[in-house]
């Protein structure tokens, strides 16, 4: 296109008073949109690489959650729905592939389009998007759902509305956000909120939804029946709108599946022995190795599958709240680091087998580098100099035991550091200077990683009372859990933090200082950093490849370097024990590899095949 300056005057307002209407001046309707670049997949792709569009379909299986829910409602904050359902009730505009690092096809809708900035993103609905009741998806449905969530939904969604300027209908079946942030992921993350039905709530208060009031959507799996505290049962509707999408093609094979609910990890998996339950994952390598020899898996009626992976570590640890003191000195959490003897703990419960994670983004090119910051990464933290943790710039990483029981050295290191805290033991007690003992309160809820957790804790607890420090361990169930969670009622408590290869907003949930505060966000630290907000609207800004991954080592550093979580092992691998008659594409995993969106979502039954 001509540049608008070198039109005549009269030309030149006509053409921007049509912009509007012409968007195929800026940009023309694809099938995809990527973070960088271009979509991987042509328009006329058939399937998802790591999906078989041949897969047949039918069966019914078995998985299995510990704790219980009451709510089935995955949108609002009130309660504790299954996991599962908001990825398999409920759609978006477009679908993510999980074999590029941040790609989105058409899924709802049938075409996407964006400013020359990103500054708005238009959808266009496809014409036979279908509610599971049958109803059409509607422009209304859309603009609703976005100004919904936005501000009765889940914390989780309500950052993208902070920064919509304005949503639109500009069609019959398009609808445009603009936005008031320069920010080139809010794209993306626009195609990927759920879509409900405003109909279903006319006079009715979504963010205080009773049980039964089961949100409307257009997935695969509609909810056929529940009974609280024991199952929710999932079946696919055989009206679907989209089984002949290239998105779908392959996909949501089964024709049941029902969650069933556990007190504890042990009767779970004890229940998966007894063949109660179709799959399970192990997060543990050695009891991977030593435990998974049962009858039912000599036999070949049980199959051990590993799926590996090719994304940043993320960071699972015991994150430390920050909003309590002592755990607001920099130097009492790095005491507590030096404290946790990594090295015995890890081989006397996983055998050595899992590696620990160094940093938030390790094992990916999105990592912080070893030594000093140098180059574009130092440029972007120095203006942040005087706010920044020891370590930040000069270069930090985690200590190393001599894999002893004792850890003598660094448990002296750590008394050292609590000392400069203000911190003595008198009598046995570590008390600062009011005389007030330091006690940490470890929470931690019933899932498939409690057994392992509270494992840790109690080898922890024994280190900790050599510096004089009471360690309390409470283990509640998941209801009691969440709450406190919500709410940030704990010293210490085990985090899961999965990362991926192109980090963005859920950075500002996760991290970010308007976070810290907000009951239910994911900022458990309670971190308030200028220097990590900073390094994140660099990553959202960043206009290519390099510069994004410079801000997201420069982010990776800020996080490492403060000294909020004590890291424990990786898992780079991901384990399956499932039936037999479970299939996935075996040669074509996707670089995500076992997540929402490969278990159960690519796999299939089949079952008179031979393994």
């Amino acid at each position: 296109m001509r540049p608008v300056f070198f039109l005549p005057l009269k030309a030149a307002a006509l053409l921007a008073a049509g912009l509007f209407t012409c968007q195929a001046a800026w940009s023309d309707p694809a099938h995809g949109i990527a973070m960088y670049g271009d979509p991987a997949l042509p328009p006329d792709f058939v399937s998802l690489p790591y999906a078989n569009p041949d897969a047949p379909r039918g069966g019914r299986v078995v998985t299995g959650n510990v704790g219980s829910f009451d709510s089935l409602n995955p949108f609002a904050l009130k309660g504790t729905p299954p996991w599962q359902l908001s990825y398999l009730t409920h759609e978006s505009l477009m679908g993510r592939s999980w074999d590029e690092p941040f790609t989105l096809y058409g899924l709802l809708a049938e075409s996407v389009e964006t400013g020359p900035n990103r500054e708005w993103v238009e959808f266009t609905l496809r014409p036979q998007a279908r509610f599971s009741d049958g109803s059409p998806v509607t422009v209304a449905d859309v603009i609703w759902s976005y100004e919904t969530l936005g501000t009765q939904g889940h914390p989780r969604y309500r950052t993208l509305q902070d920064q919509v300027a304005s949503i639109e209908q500009t069609g019959p079946r398009s609808v445009r956000l603009t936005f008031d942030t320069e920010d080139r992921e809010l794209a993306l993350i626009a195609g990927l909120r759920p879509i409900l039905k405003k109909s279903q709530w006319d006079g009715r208060d979504f963010a205080n939804a009773a049980l039964g009031d089961i949100p409307i959507g257009s997935a695969p799996y509609v909810v056929a029946d529940y009974e609280v505290g024991r199952h929710v049962t999932l079946r696919r509707n055989p009206d679907y709108w989209g089984n002949d999408l290239p998105l779908r093609r392959g996909t949501n094979n089964f024709d049941e599946i029902r969650i069933e609910f556990y007190g504890d990890n042990t009767v779970l998996k004890e229940a998966f022995k007894a063949r109660a339950l179709s799959w399970i994952r192990e997060f543990n390598a050695d009891r991977w190795e030593t435990q998974y020899d049962f009858p039912a898996v000599r036999s070949g009626e049980i199959v051990k599958s590993e799926i590996p992976h090719s994304t940043p570590s993320g960071m699972t640890g015991f994150v430390m709240n920050t909003r309590r003191p002592p755990l607001d000195d920099w130097r009492v959490r790095a005491a507590l680091i030096h404290a946790f003897n990594f090295e015995y703990i890890n081989d006397t419960l996983t055998g050595g087998r899992q590696p620990r994670i160094t940093s938030y983004f390790s094992n990916s090119d999105l990592a912080m580098q070893p030594g000093p910051a140098t180059g574009a990464v130092r440029d972007l933290l120095e203006p942040f100099a005087g706010t920044l943790p020891p370590g930040t710039l000069e270069g930090y990483a985690l200590p190393i035991g001599d894999g002893s029981a004792r850890n003598r050295s660094n448990l002296r290191k750590a008394m050292a550091l609590l000392e400069q805290a203000g911190w003595t033991v008198q009598d046995g007690v570590l008390k600062n200077a009011d005389e007030q003992p330091l006690e940490l309160t470890v929470l931690l809820q019933q899932d498939a990683l409690i057994q392992q957790a509270t494992a840790i804790m109690d080898i922890y607890a024994r280190a900790l009372e050599r510096l004089g420090i009471a360690l309390d361990v409470q283990s509640i169930d998941k209801a009691q859990y969440a709450e406190r969670e919500r709410m940030f009622d704990f010293d210490l408590t085990f985090m899961r933090r999965s990362l991926s290869l192109s980090p963005g907003n859920e950075q500002r949930f996760y991290w970010g200082s308007e976070a810290a505060d907000q009951p239910g966000s994911r900022n458990l630290m309670g971190m308030r950093s200028p220097a990590a907000d900073a390094m994140i609207d660099a990553m959202l800004t960043a206009r290519n490849r390099e510069d994004f991954v410079a801000a997201t080592r420069a982010l990776d550093r800020v996080l490492t370097a403060g000294r909020y979580v004590i890291p424990i092992h990786q898992y780079a691998v991901g384990r399956i024990a499932h039936i037999r008659e479970l299939r996935y594409l075996k040669d074509h995993l996707p670089i995500y590899g076992d997540g929402v969106g490969f278990l159960p979502e690519v796999w299939w039954y089949e079952k008179d095949q031979e393994q």
